[in-house]
């Protein structure tokens, strides 16, 4: 039987059963038995699968679902940006603008709708900046957690993975790629513009500043010098970096 082929069954084993995270799988001899497979044969599909984040191999213990993650996602997204833009191409640019693009077609949806909490939540992030660009610059760390409570509003816990899955992606990149330049008060600026346009309920405004951020980081990416990826010190491999 094909490797993916044994992959796909196995899948389809967690799917019929209702297995949640962290659910054993069935022992190694007993999905032998149901599969029809070699001991070496279900081992790689179990690899393969671990890879992918769908089940964990607890060595002495067991096999597990997995936690299914969006980790795999973000490592294919990081290399893929690293290696175009080694072949010259503007991927950490195209990689913006995809989070743009999902990110525009959001914000509408939200403006209005978010409940006091959040907003409250939001604007003690939004305060954070503003005391961290008084040091000199808004942490990296603030800029997500901003973004992650605001999308959080859509109740949606797929979309919300996928977001984060972008924002990472980019964040890794950028920071193994090129030095971008950053006005911390024009950053609080424009989330506070965020904010205020999500409170006020004005979708169109919303959108803009959205619009507006993002812009903001194309500029600075189009105006740092990138052209030679190598850069002085040889090109950046990505770090092991948890994600």
């Amino acid at each position: 039987m094909a490797a993916r082929d044994l992959q796909e069954r196995i899948k389809k084993l967690i799917v019929d059963r209702r297995l949640p995270s962290g659910a054993p799988l069935p022992t190694e001899p007993e999905l032998m038995e149901f599969l029809g497979a070699s001991r070496n044969s279900v081992r790689e599909a179990l690899k393969a699968l671990q890879a992918m984040g769908i089940v964990e191999i607890r060595h002495g213990f067991g096999t597990y679902v997995g936690p299914m993650s969006l980790a795999p996602m973000i490592e294919g997204l990081a290399f893929r940006t690293v290696a175009g833009h080694y072949r010259g191409e503007d991927t950490l640019l195209q990689l913006l603008e995809l989070r743009e693009a999902v990110e525009t077609g959001l914000v509408s949806r939200l403006a209005g709708q978010l409940p006091e909490a959040d907003l409250t939540e939001l604007d003690a992030l939004v305060a954070r900046m503003e005391g961290q660009a008084a040091e000199g610059a808004v942490l990296a760390e603030t800029d997500r957690a901003f973004h992650a409570a605001l999308y959080r509003g859509l109740d949606n816990v797929l979309l919300s993975e996928v977001l984060e899955a972008f924002w990472d992606a980019f964040h890794r990149v950028q920071r193994d790629l090129v030095e971008v330049p950053q006005d911390p008060r024009v950053t609080c600026r424009q989330h506070r513009e965020i904010l205020d346009a999500v409170r006020s309920g004005d979708s169109v405004r919303a959108e803009e500043a959205i619009r507006d951020h993002f812009g903001n980081i194309r500029t600075r990416l189009s105006t740092t010098d990138t052209s030679d990826p190598q850069g002085p010190q040889g090109p950046h491999m990505l770090r092991n970096e948890p994600v």
